[in-house]
């Protein structure tokens, strides 16, 4: 009878705040609201990875022979490597929606060098400023020069969706009174300035940074038309993070008198740059190819079964795409083989791109199935080769024999990775099942992080 007094106790008592809770968040806003999404500077440096939204342009980030480049990218990356943490970048082209993911913790800082406003400042906050930035109207060089608003009456000028532009353009109708349209568009504002140089529309608005990087490979743009005068742009974090906020803002001090400014000539103010990163058939921004040898890595990954983009994330890590690439240690080739290995499998001539690559392959391959009964599973298979690859499958074979002593998972290369990271030291290199000794093995980890790394990159901006 207990018993059952205190279900319906129980019951009666959810039921009765359930509706309440129900009621009182329906007409008044919840009383009881939901934790937002918590992840500050502890949490990070814990987790191991920073998570960054950036836009994939010619300035932010990119793929140029294989290398990662960008303005955003290469801050990011000196930005993680001051907090001691893997970069992890998520690429994003709807503002809105990179709010959104900042929010709910899929990226926990938006680098997208954005202007203050109270509708962004809701729930996050604002980094120190990266810099000033005007924005200005992108058109093509007529004979008609614009000297005053009133010059684009009846114009239509494509912005893009969610950015400051549509306010900012606002302001001067309803300050002017001139009858031109604000047209809002999904595209990125590099697109709307390809739209413009293929004459699809006549108007676009950029930061001027981006429009200035535009005009060293399109000599017909015009952009001498200021819209807003020199706005401070910084980077977004969640205003539930302020510890990251202050070693952001510490990391900008520290890098304002000479890194940033060096950074930005490098991508704003150097027309060769500008050119072959937005004309090269190996950039990402005006090609889909990584390298000269792109028809010889996709036969070889054929071979493999595996994505051709991950062989070259391999090859690129080994040799940089150059074929007479020796190493200290005598490796040869675009994927750097020992004299033994090119003997056993049979690659006379290692600057021979295709000789090289064929014989790397052929290693992979035996690697492969070295590890094939083992690692059942593919993609953690492909951790076990690469790190094979580097350091020898040897040294990762006794790393997944002292996994399995110790009662972990040997088909997890984050399991067998902690143990391969202890060959060096003597507690673990002189256990009696270590057959191949000392070893680096915290360096063969890294490599495995770096391959994986530069093959997200290629995913994410170069196609199959």
């Amino acid at each position: 009878m207990k018993r059952a007094f205190s279900l319906f106790l129980t019951l009666s008592i959810v039921l009765l705040f359930g509706v309440q809770c129900t009621f009182l968040e329906k007409h008044f806003g919840s009383a009881f609201p939901k934790d937002r999404y918590i992840l500050d500077l502890k949490g990070i440096e814990k987790r191991g990875f920073i998570r960054a939204a950036v836009d994939n342009n010619s300035t932010g980030f990119y793929i140029y022979r294989g290398r990662r480049m960008g303005y955003e990218y290469e801050l990011l990356r000196d930005f993680a490597k001051r907090l001691k943490v893997e970069l992890r970048l998520v690429l994003i082209d709807d503002i809105e929606e990179a709010f959104t993911e900042l929010e709910n913790g899929g990226v926990d800082v938006i680098a997208m060098n954005l202007e203050r406003n109270p509708e962004r400042e809701r729930n996050t906050k604002f980094s120190l400023p990266l810099g000033k930035m005007n924005t200005v109207l992108v058109g093509l060089k007529s004979d008609e020069t614009i000297s005053a608003w009133e010059d684009l009456s009846g114009d239509t000028i494509f912005v893009r969706q969610n950015s400051s532009y549509k306010d900012q353009l606002q302001a001067i109708k309803d300050s002017t009174g001139v009858a031109f349209v604000i047209q809002e568009d999904p595209r990125h504002e590099e697109s709307l300035i390809d739209a413009v140089v293929q004459e699809e529309i006549k108007w676009t608005m950029a930061d001027q940074n981006v429009a200035k990087a535009n005009t060293t490979y399109y000599e017909g743009l015009d952009i001498s038309w200021v819209v807003n005068e020199a706005g401070e742009v910084g980077w977004v974090t969640r205003d539930n993070s302020p510890e990251l906020l202050k070693a952001l803002n510490q990391w900008l001090e520290d890098k304002q008198k000479r890194f940033i400014p060096d950074l930005y000539a490098k991508y704003f103010l150097n027309s060769k740059n500008g050119y072959f990163r937005s004309n090269s058939p190996f950039s990402s921004i005006a090609g889909s190819q990584i390298s000269p040898y792109d028809d010889l890595i996709k036969n070889g990954a054929e071979y493999l079964g595996w994505d051709w983009r991950l062989l070259s994330s391999l090859v690129y890590k080994e040799s940089r795409f150059d074929t007479s690439a020796t190493s200290y240690a005598g490796a040869k080739g675009l994927l750097q083989l020992m004299p033994v290995t090119l003997e056993r499998f049979g690659v006379a001539n290692p600057n021979d791109p295709e000789q090289s690559l064929l014989g790397g392959v052929k290693y992979l391959r035996y690697l492969d199935k070295f590890w094939l009964s083992r690692v059942p599973d593919t993609n953690e298979r492909i951790k076990f080769i690469l790190a094979s690859y580097n350091i020898g499958h040897g040294h990762v074979e006794d790393a997944w024999r002292l996994t399995l002593k110790y009662g972990q998972n040997t088909q997890s290369w984050n399991e067998v990775s902690k143990f391969l990271e202890r060959k060096s030291d003597p507690e673990y290199y002189k256990d009696p099942l270590v057959k191949s000794g000392y070893a680096k093995g915290h360096l063969a980890v890294a490599y495995v992080k770096d391959v994986m790394s530069i093959f997200e990159a290629y995913k994410a901006l170069v196609d199959t």
